[in-house]
């Protein structure tokens, strides 16, 4: 079998991994991982050692080796050969020849190679293969500045730091396994509730957050402090929550609402247009421009076209057809676009928030008109993903609390007849939730008591 399929078909045994980078090679480090779901490690070079790799296998850990640009990486793949790692892993954005090279090197090998690079430097259309990058915001409410200055979204409520639009579009371009492997604020010791927001920030999309503590909490969890190891098994539990829910994570999001969108016009900066509909915890579903279809477009009955100038004939007849058939479209203003993603910029800024304040004030008006899916009261702290199952019987929907202390009073009013309903958490709550008739046009309305940091709400029409 050619070296190309072997590898392809190692990633594709690989899918089920779940990664978290761990800064030691100590083997008696690894007592931290007994009893969880994390089976992927992804290590430095130093700490490529024989003990470590063979206790890691002996419980069903695979070892990834990391490189990065700059270095002898033909070499270091010949080593991870040698010393047994499962795969290597090309974290940050390697010269073209040279990321070649390293393919080519790694296939020869059969090494599997997962590449971590920039945004804008993710290979998509690799069906198949684990998928991912290594830049991400880290999760939470934007904090006040130096000046006591609070931020806010467009939509008025605390702005959520958050990679979630991003890993919408993403998980729309690629429905196999993503990872996004950003770490931690350097020089900062991160406090428990920020590391299970980056992990729901995350899972809510289908993505995996390779987990990364910060030096000063790994260093007291690895000296045996009970703190640490409270807030260590805190994290275990919502890494082992979404795994435990991950049967719903190929399913498409539930939504009315599509975004148009492509790499040059904003889609893989955060805090862009899915963001802003996020917040507004209006369902949306991203549509690649490339993947442009009327069966891309789902049950949408609404679209925002980001870069109308940017569309072939056939795609504009596309949305013509859309149109016809009832559809409504929103376009950009001509002559503008979004700007796009670079290798040192992830977000939008003060200024492309302005540019966007036009279209945004009429997306606003036209998603407030009615429900779009799911509409929800008492989360400004909170993000939401709705999906639902490909025969609709089913809808499952994730909350995220970005604000590190409990929302009480949370109210959903899901479109459609449901007849049961339950919630779970990760700290292994499942409770019954009554469902009741929301008011006319709003669907099934559900009363949810108490939300800490995640929450996955299942509703079923039998």
């Amino acid at each position: 079998m050619p070296a190309a399929i072997l590898l392809l078909a190692s990633l594709s045994q690989a899918a089920d991994w779940i990664p978290a980078r761990w800064p030691s090679g100590d083997p008696a480090t690894l007592t931290h991982l007994t009893g969880s779901k994390i089976n992927c490690l992804l290590l430095e070079k130093p700490n490529w050692s024989a003990p470590f790799v063979a206790k890691a296998a002996a419980m069903r850990i695979s070892i990834l080796g990391i490189l990065r640009p700059g270095g002898d990486t033909a070499e270091s793949l010949r080593t991870a050969k040698e010393r047994h790692l499962a795969a290597a892993v090309l974290e940050g954005d390697f010269p073209a020849p040279e990321a070649e090279a390293a393919r080519q090197t790694a296939g020869a090998l059969d090494l599997p190679l997962i590449e971590l690079p920039s945004r804008t430097g993710i290979r998509f259309g690799r069906p198949g293969a684990i998928l991912g990058t290594n830049q991400g915001l880290w999760a939470g409410i934007r904090p006040v500045d130096e000046n006591d200055k609070s931020h806010a979204a467009p939509s008025g409520g605390p702005w959520i730091e958050t990679n979630s639009g991003f890993l919408r579009f993403a998980r729309a371009l690629h429905a196999g396994p993503f990872w996004i492997a950003h770490t931690p604020p350097e020089g900062q010791a991160i406090p428990a509730d920020r590391y299970l927001q980056a992990i729901g920030d995350a899972a809510m999309t289908g993505a995996r957050w390779v987990i990364a503590l910060d030096p000063p909490f790994a260093k007291r969890l690895f000296a045996g402090e009970a703190a640490a190891a409270a807030d260590w098994k805190k994290i275990l539990a919502h890494a082992a929550f979404y795994e435990n829910h991950s049967g719903s994570r190929s399913w498409p999001p539930y939504a009315q609402l599509a975004v148009l969108q492509d790499a040059a016009s904003g889609a893989l900066l955060s805090g862009s247009v899915l963001d802003m509909i996020g917040v507004k915890h209006t369902p949306v579903r991203p549509v690649p421009v490339t993947l442009l279809s009327q069966s891309a477009l789902g049950k949408a009955t609404m679209a925002v076209n980001l870069d109308p100038e940017g569309l072939s004939a056939a795609q504009k007849e596309t949305l013509r057809a859309f149109q016809r058939a009832g559809g409504t479209v929103l376009n950009g203003p001509p002559g503008w676009r979004m700007p796009a993603a670079s290798k040192n910029r992830l977000t939008v800024d003060e200024a492309d928030v302005e540019k966007l304040d036009r279209i945004w004030k009429e997306t606003n008006t036209m998603i407030n008109r009615r429900n779009m899916g799911v509409r929800l009261f008492n989360v400004s702290s909170m993000l939401s993903y709705l999906q639902s199952s490909p025969d609709g019987k089913r809808a499952v929907l994730h909350l995220v609390n970005y604000s590190g202390y409990p929302v009480e009073n949370v109210a959903a009013h899901v479109l459609g007849r449901y007849k049961k309903a339950w919630i779970e958490l990760p700290d292994g709550t499942r409770k019954a939730i009554e469902p009741y008739e929301a008011e006319e046009g709003e669907g099934t309305g559900l009363e949810l008591d108490l939300i800490s940091s995640s929450a996955i709400i299942t509703i079923e029409a039998n």
